[in-house]
């Protein structure tokens, strides 16, 4: 205990330990302030990217392409990452499926976010097919 406090029966505070917490209040409403904006912030940013989020929706019987992840050959870097078409056949929490590949008889499970529609593409006849030749072709020579 302090003689000042056995006197006048409370601390002693000098002038620059009042500034100090002065300060050091400025410094805590600065603090809350900034976390205030940054909310607001993360806020609007999350609704935007919330917005721009397509959703895909899925129902048993539909044909899906899988992302192939495990496919990292330099030889295969233009080789599509998508397998399949595969059948959904079940739903579960958690936004997991169960496939089956047309050709086999065995199911698993994978989730959503590796999965997107099958849409099957216009089937060419032997007779439609269009050749291009890439050869440049050569012009004939004028000779006068």
């Amino acid at each position: 205990m302090s003689p000042y406090r056995i006197v006048f029966g409370k601390a002693f505070h000098l002038s620059v330990e009042i500034e100090h917490r002065i300060y050091w209040a400025e410094l805590e409403e600065l603090r809350l302030e900034a976390y205030k904006i940054s909310r607001i912030y993360k806020k609007k940013v999350k609704q935007f990217h919330d917005n721009r989020i397509l959703r895909k929706e899925f129902r048993v019987g539909q044909k899906v392409l899988l992302f192939h992840s495990r496919l990292k050959l330099i030889v295969g870097k233009l080789r599509s990452r998508w397998d399949g078409p595969f059948v959904i056949t079940n739903f579960f929490p958690y936004g997991v499926v169960e496939l089956r590949k047309e050709a086999h008889n065995r199911n698993f499970k994978v989730k959503v976010h590796h999965i997107k529609p099958f849409h099957k593409g216009p089937t060419l006849m032997v007779g439609e097919v269009e050749s291009i030749s890439l050869v440049e072709p050569t012009l004939p020579k004028d000779t006068p």
